[in-house]
């Protein structure tokens, strides 16, 4: 009887008054269960905490989501096609690569007016991105402002140029990045080096960071990585979800199938290997079982992402990371991001976890501005404290002090 008399003063009230209704308890809703304060989870013993308080502010003010696409994949798509409108083709200046194999890679430059010691930030897309990728000329607009130079790592078969051997890349393989390094520290032997990994280029970068540790120290000032997949098993999980997540995910996999269908060296080199079936995946696990773990000789698609997960090897980094992860990413569960292991069982890792802003999204304002939304801001903010500030290379030495009593331990999980 009651819910039948709301119901009745409800249909009778004037549209304006409904309206209104709903906008106050949206706006309630938005202030109280969207607009927070982003988690901040790093070691509290070291240096790195409050630095980053210090000099990077975004950290300590609430994100507030675009009001109208709070939801995780509406975040992800809606960020995606508006970059796509609003950010026009980049000119880069373009830089051919020959790795010790005979393939090859485009590293595409933004240096316009840099001074030869400008410090130099290496950018690694996602998946199945390039250098004219949205989310890649969002951070390329956004570092310009700062002067620094920058170059981004097209990986090989992508970005236009040819596949010269028949390999292609995985997120467990580090070997091109650390050819590509080497040869940055050679041509820039002056410039403070730093790099961002984007979603799959974030476990490339993660990956070389734990496993050539000592090497890294040597090339890189600082590091960040946004919406990395932490532990790729959970994530394929969830991005295999229906329906929305699912519809994702089959999208991905498309463009990874339209990538495939495009070099017959592939096809040429693995008679092994059933390309007619790769074509028919449906979900990235199956790609990656039917293709990326034969192609780079993992036993199996479940030892090749033990292999490219991130989640567990943040006690081996020694290059100070920031990272950016969005608690409702659909390709990564909240409960897989490592905050206590950031907290507890690192020395160099901070993970600021923000309440909402979907995979690669992060849209705020009332109208986005590309070029100066969230993670682009955090982006500038963080390599302008690190590799323009001299004072950071003495909270890196103390960072080190406390390094050995992580590195020498196993990870728990």
């Amino acid at each position: 009887m009651l819910l039948y008399d709301l119901y009745f003063y409800l249909s009778n009230l004037p549209r304006w008054n409904i309206f209104a209704v709903f906008s106050v308890g949206y706006f309630v809703y938005y202030l109280i269960e969207v607009v927070k304060r982003p988690i901040l989870a790093v070691n509290s013993e070291g240096p790195f905490k409050q630095f980053l308080l210090n000099n990077v502010p975004m950290l300590q003010l609430k994100f507030w989501p675009t009001f109208w696409c709070v939801e995780s994949r509406a975040q992800t798509v809606f960020a995606s096609l508006l970059r796509q409108q609003v950010l026009p083709r980049l000119n880069y200046r373009r830089e051919l690569l020959t790795l010790k194999d005979g393939g090859e890679i485009a590293l595409d430059w933004s240096d316009h007016n840099c001074s030869d010691d400008a410090p130099l930030i290496l950018i690694l897309p996602g998946l199945t991105g390039e250098s004219q990728s949205e989310y890649i000329k969002c951070l390329v607009t956004a570092a310009n402002t700062i002067g620094a130079r920058i170059v981004v790592f097209n990986n090989r078969g992508l970005g236009g140029v040819a596949l010269k051997t028949p390999r292609l890349y995985c997120a467990a393989n580090v070997e091109d990045l650390s050819e590509v390094l080497q040869h940055l520290r050679k041509s820039y032997p002056n410039s403070k080096i730093g790099a961002i990994g984007v979603s799959m280029g974030g476990l490339v970068l993660g990956n070389y960071l734990s496993r050539h540790s000592e090497e890294a120290r040597k090339i890189f000032t600082a590091c960040k990585i946004i919406s990395v997949p932490w532990d790729v098993q959970k994530g394929t999980t969830s991005i295999e979800k229906p329906y929305l997540n699912s519809m994702l995910g089959k999208h991905l996999t498309r463009r990874l199938c339209d990538t495939l269908k495009r070099y017959e060296i592939l096809k040429q080199s693995r008679h092994d290997i059933d390309f007619d079936q790769i074509l028919k995946s449906k979900t990235i696990k199956e790609f990656d079982s039917n293709f990326t773990s034969k192609h780079f000789g993992y036993k199996d698609v479940d030892h090749y992402y033990s292999m490219a997960t991130l989640h567990n090897k943040l006690h081996k980094i020694s290059v100070p990371l920031l990272c950016l992860s969005a608690a409702d990413d659909p390709f990564q569960p909240l409960e897989a991001i490592p905050m206590t292991m950031a907290a507890e069982q690192s020395s160099h890792v901070a993970i600021v976890v923000t309440a909402r802003g979907g995979h690669i999204g992060f849209m705020e304002g009332v109208w986005p501005k590309t070029g100066d939304e969230y993670m682009a801001r955090l982006f500038t903010q963080y390599f302008q404290a690190t590799l323009f500030n001299k004072e950071f290379e003495d909270v890196t030495a103390d960072m080190l002090k406390i390094y050995p009593k992580y590195s020498e331990q196993e990870a728990d999980n």
